[in-house]
């Protein structure tokens, strides 16, 4: 086991200069149905958006699913500071090419695609020359809720819509073996927690720890089992033991109870934090064995609680953050869940059950991602409102 795996070769190109490009695809632009907040209190409502017609370089996929992420919700809200409303959030998104621009030869109409959490980075930076697109040191186009610099600073518009338009190098291929509802999530859940574990090389031998069983923490449990590791869930309630071991954890341990916790001393080689509430560290890096690792995906709203740094200097452990992945590593990751059939477990929802499954997330109840299903969006209005 190797911390700092290279990273993927990139498959963005830098561009000379931010230019704005003259479309040359037939077609026109065309609205799209769609679900998004007019307010930061306004809940879900049916919107139409505006898509361009696609440049030389761009792709334009029909959208069939867009997985629910808690970040969504924030975004929505404006628990994330002021938002330009309307917005629509969505950035799990898989769906079928319908329209290429004359420069794309990596994608076909019909063929099934998918779009995460970014749609554009500079293109010229040491990190997205690196493949790391998702660290531009200019900062990257999220999926939605972003100024698109190379489209005139327009808002970009995420995926609870029934299509979209992006750059063919921000898009992915949905291998055909993964269904396409329990795939969407692999967009964000997915390469959020694959990252790190092919970060830490982590192969068949070592020992994962993951802590929290939620969208994230599932999607850990199933990835490092495919890697050939041992799993062993960290969980402070006795109801999620079960859940654990349905989906292959060959340890749980109750992080509340002592005895648990000393038995499980220097017996990890990297742990996937998913928890997103201030929680105690401490006792997680005392499982950690020599040169072992922490990594942090979940993001508290309020202060954690100090790191004690002797815990770390005694035994070298790395503390360490991760952001999604770059656009090679998601299709890597995409072709490795396609190999050994590794997909999220969701629950697919209508456009009128957005408001309730929201709701439902910030309540913790859902095993363990929310689908959208795009064709109960509805038809376009005449007139866009975005």
């Amino acid at each position: 086991m190797t911390p700092g795996r290279p990273v993927p070769p990139p498959l963005a190109k830098p561009l000379p200069e931010l230019t704005v490009d003259t479309p040359d695809t037939a077609g026109g632009p065309r609205r799209a149905a769609a679900y998004g907040a007019t307010a930061g209190d306004s809940g879900l409502v049916p919107l139409t958006v505006a898509r361009r017609e696609p440049k030389e370089d761009d792709v334009e996929i029909e959208i069939e699913f867009c997985g629910l992420c808690h970040s969504d919700v924030h975004a929505t809200r404006g628990e994330w500071g002021n938002q330009n409303y309307p917005l629509v959030p969505g950035h799990e998104i898989v769906g079928r090419v319908s329209r290429v621009g004359s420069a794309v030869d990596d994608f076909t109409p019909g063929e099934r695609a998918g779009v995460g959490c970014l749609v554009d980075s500079c293109r010229e930076c040491d990190s997205c020359l690196d493949g790391l697109e998702q660290y531009c040191e200019n900062g990257m186009t999220g999926t939605y809720g972003s100024k698109d610099r190379r489209n005139g600073d327009a808002i970009t518009q995420g995926g609870y819509a029934t299509s979209i338009v992006v750059d063919r190098r921000y898009v992915l291929h949905v291998p055909d073996g993964l269904d396409p509802a329990a795939a969407a999530p692999l967009l964000c859940a997915g390469i959020t927690t694959y990252s790190p574990l092919r970060h830490f090389d982590v192969e068949e031998g070592d020992v994962v720890g993951v802590v929290g069983l939620g969208g994230l923490g599932h999607m850990a449990v199933k990835l490092a089992k495919a890697m050939g590791a041992e799993v062993k869930v960290f969980t402070t309630s006795e109801s999620k033991v079960a859940a654990a071991r349905e989906l292959g954890a060959d340890e749980v341990i109750l992080s509340g109870d002592a005895a648990q916790m000393d038995a499980a001393n220097r017996s990890i080689d990297v742990i996937i934090d998913t928890v997103a509430a201030p929680h105690d560290l401490n006792p997680y890096f005392r499982t950690l064995r020599v040169d072992g690792a922490l990594f942090q995906l979940g993001l508290p709203s309020e202060d954690m609680p100090p790191v004690n740094p002797g815990a770390l200097i005694r035994r070298r452990i790395a503390y360490a953050g991760s952001l999604i992945g770059g656009i090679a590593e998601t299709q890597e990751m995409l072709d490795f869940c396609a190999e050994h059939g590794v997909t999220s477990d969701v629950e697919v929802v209508k456009a009128g059950q957005l408001n309730e499954a929201y709701d439902r997330m910030v309540a913790g109840d859902v095993k363990y991602r929310f689908v959208l299903d795009t064709s109960t969006l509805g038809t376009p209005s005449e007139r866009a409102d975005v």
